[in-house]
């Protein structure tokens, strides 16, 4: 019962052994043989969607809320623009 188990474990262990190296020799001949097809050439994948670059905040000068300057009400004196984050902010703004 021993020897049997003893030569079942020899002949999987040769034989993973032989599937490796076999493996390797048609991997390495494929490669060789397969330099110049159309196989081997590189496919872009599919391109991801850029991502949105972050736009900087500003601060209200009434309260202090940082808005998002494409969201924000906005009022422009003497050639500077103030945002605000309410409408309520806004007409409270003394410039």
């Amino acid at each position: 019962m021993t020897e049997t188990i003893l030569w079942l474990f020899a002949g999987v262990l040769i034989f993973a052994v032989l599937r490796a190296i076999l493996g390797i020799v048609f991997k390495g001949i494929s490669d060789f043989f397969g330099a110049g097809s159309a196989r081997s050439v590189p496919r872009p994948g599919p391109r991801a969607a850029p991502r949105p670059v972050p736009e900087a905040l500003k601060k209200d000068p009434v309260c202090g809320t940082f808005v998002a300057p494409s969201t924000a009400l906005h009022k422009t004196v003497h050639g500077e623009t103030y945002y605000f984050c309410s409408p309520e902010c806004q007409n409270k703004f003394k410039g």
